[in-house]
């Protein structure tokens, strides 16, 4: 039988494991491009004269454009098929990479990363139908530990290899190096992928309505979360506009779904108390993930001073202990209940955002080895079960639509706590600030020692001249606690992520067992 007529479940298992391979490919570039930048922001608004407020669009664009179209793939991927819609989505990503390290100016380079994230965005919830269609029974719990492990492996790996490729090439590599797999993809998956056929006859009668509220509603939500801390959050007249237009398009789009025959997001996967219970651990884990991808960087390069180089070799060991999980995480899989391993992953996620607490200003790799060891380890456990525990229990009719809400949650829950840790950094940092300085008077001791000491050495190192001296060590003075005000913060942001942590942790029990599927195909849509 050709390989254009042949029933999945007739294909050769060596050649589902490459299709979904490849598969797993865009999947990991799609995620890795969200954070890839974030270590070499200030590289990219140099080489396009930008400010750090235009440069910061580089990223928000992607995760803006990105989110929209993640909760749409289910939709489209009836309307095109599996497969095709993969393929169109590489291309457009990989045409959109090329089209990014050629930038000629800022706003070019913005433009250019929302369409990457647009286009591209769609390989990340359809490498989850593919798992469920292509394999069953055990060998779903390898396909799910796969996603699990690059899914949390992609941003966490982002910094480190976005701040190699620009100390040693330039900031346009991390762009062009998309380029060789993006083509592979775009040739590979028509070629290797048959899971199910295109039905064009959905574009008539569809909830495009629904599409329009869901854009605005998830669009204005993440300029909201994304912007706030930087402006004052309901303070910009901006910012309160486009949140009263996230909450008002947001409540007119769940009546939709929830009233449309046949709705864009498939809300009422909701009901299924797995499934929610999946959505809420997704999202939970999004905010641990990215909120210490966002963490750990901004305290290594505000606090330290580190390069990009040097802060992605800094947080490098999480991925490697990500990957040392992966083996561990298959065997355990196949002999305990996967709702135990979740709690475990939660549980040990838990602790190492409570052992980033104790954090100083002169922390580096070796104090940051056992936390981030520890949260690369957990992540494997966090991840990987829900996606089974979540998805595993749906009819293949419902997976498509289902699985773009669970990935929809993931990234949200990022988002949300990106704002969250930055409006921690944004508050606490002053007040932290101004409580050291209430104990900076005369009366302290040790700070007036400090105080002669340095006006000394500054007078003579600016040849005599006292006043000069005298300022100079007030700034470094100044410095100094403002350095303390920023780890005591940084600390707050971990303690905080871990009190969400903790709450996922104890629901875990909540959770129905869900013995892998061993029905049939999705060729059954």
């Amino acid at each position: 039988m050709s390989a254009a007529t042949t029933p999945i479940d007739e294909l050769s298992p060596g050649r589902k494991i490459f299709a979904f391979g490849v598969m797993c490919i865009g999947f990991f570039i799609a995620l890795l491009d969200i954070q890839i930048v974030s270590a070499s922001l200030r590289d990219i608004g140099g080489g396009l004269s930008a400010g750090s407020d235009e440069t910061a669009w580089v990223q928000t664009s992607y995760l803006i454009a990105e989110i929209i179209v993640i909760p749409l793939s289910g939709w489209l991927s009836r309307v095109m098929s599996t497969r095709w819609l993969f393929s169109v989505s590489a291309a457009g990503f990989t045409v959109t990479s090329l089209m990014c390290g050629w930038a000629w100016d800022i706003n070019s380079m913005i433009a250019f990363r929302a369409l990457q994230g647009f286009l591209g965005g769609s390989m990340i919830p359809t490498v989850f139908t593919a798992a469920f269609a292509f394999f069953k029974g055990p060998k779903v719990v390898v396909a799910a530990a796969t996603i699990g492990a690059l899914s949390s492996l992609a941003p966490t790996l982002g910094p480190t290899i976005g701040g190699w490729i620009t100390d040693n090439y330039s900031w346009h590599w991390l762009f062009f190096v998309n380029l060789v797999p993006g083509i592979f993809i775009t040739v590979a998956v028509p070629l290797l992928v048959r899971i199910d056929k295109p039905d064009l006859s959905l574009l008539r009668g569809a909830d495009y309505p629904g599409m329009v509220l869901m854009a605005l509603f998830l669009g204005c939500l993440e300029y909201t979360l994304e912007e706030g801390p930087r402006w004052d959050w309901f303070g910009d007249d901006t910012i309160r506009a486009t949140a009263w237009i996230a909450g008002i398009s947001g409540i007119l789009f769940i009546w939709r779904s929830l009233t449309f025959e046949r709705p864009v997001v498939d809300l009422r996967a909701l009901k299924s108390r797995n499934f929610a219970l999946g959505c809420f651990f997704s999202f939970v884990t999004g905010i641990g993930l990215f909120s210490t991808i966002y963490l750990t960087p901004l305290f290594l390069g505000r606090v330290r001073g580190f390069s990009a180089l040097e802060i992605g070799l800094a947080v490098f060991s999480t991925g490697v202990f990500q990957v040392m999980a992966i083996p561990v995480y298959t065997w355990c899989a196949r002999r305990i209940d996967l709702r135990w391993l979740l709690m475990f992953g939660l549980a040990c996620f838990t602790v190492s955002m409570w052992n980033f607490t104790p954090i100083t200003h002169d922390w580096g790799w070796r104090e940051l080895l056992l936390p981030q060891a520890l949260r690369g380890f957990s992540q494997q456990f966090a991840v990987a079960p829900t996606v089974t525990l979540t998805l595993g229990g749906l009819a293949p009719d419902r997976l498509k639509l289902a699985s773009g809400l669970f990935n929809l949650m993931r990234n949200l829950g990022g988002a949300i706590g990106i704002a969250g840790c930055a409006t921690i950094l944004n508050d606490r940092t002053n007040l932290h600030f101004l409580r050291l300085a209430e104990n900076l008077t005369p009366a302290n001791p040790a700070m007036t020692q400090l105080l002669q000491q340095v006006t000394v050495a500054q007078t003579a190192a600016l040849g005599g001249d006292a006043q000069r001296g005298h300022q100079a060590a007030l700034q470094l003075l100044w410095s100094l606690t403002m350095r303390e005000a920023q780890t005591l913060t940084y600390s707050d942001a971990f303690m905080v992520l871990f009190a969400c942590l903790a709450i996922a942790t104890v629901t875990v029990p909540l959770m129905r067992k869900v013995a892998p599927p061993k029905g049939p195909s999705a060729d059954a849509h």
